[in-house]
């Protein structure tokens, strides 16, 4: 049985991308340091979506992604209206969770990102 040769996540990139954005070698040093499903699970995506997106073949939200990645690996900060400043990574992580009436930080954040907060990604709920 022979040990199959490392992926070289650099190489990947610049086949993918030309020429690769910062925060694909970013991507591409974290898969190099630690491993690519491991760096999966700390953004909390998938291993396939990581490979693809090296490869400059993700079909999803990239923009998405490149916040992760900014804010996980990056240490690019954003300021929310109700926690202060945060990582982009949990300002994208908290845009996800749903309403929770029993928490009067929850209910907050989640109005927040509803009502015209610059870092919001999702669509301006209507009153």
């Amino acid at each position: 049985m022979t040990a199959r040769p490392p992926a070289d996540f650099h190489a990947r990139a610049r086949a993918g991308w030309n020429p690769p954005p910062d925060w694909i070698i970013a991507l591409a040093d974290a898969c190099a340091r630690e491993t690519q499903a491991g760096v999966a699970r700390k953004l909390d995506v998938s291993g396939s979506l990581l490979s693809q997106a090296l490869a400059g073949r993700y079909a999803g939200d990239m923009a998405k992604l490149e916040e992760v990645v900014r804010g996980a690996l990056m240490g690019e900060n954003v300021t929310c209206p109700v926690l202060g400043e945060i990582g982009r990574d949990q300002c994208v992580a908290e845009q996800k969770k749903p309403f929770i009436a029993s928490s009067s930080v929850r209910t907050r954040l989640y109005r927040a990102c509803r009502a015209g907060c610059p870092n919001s990604r999702l669509v301006k709920e209507r009153s």
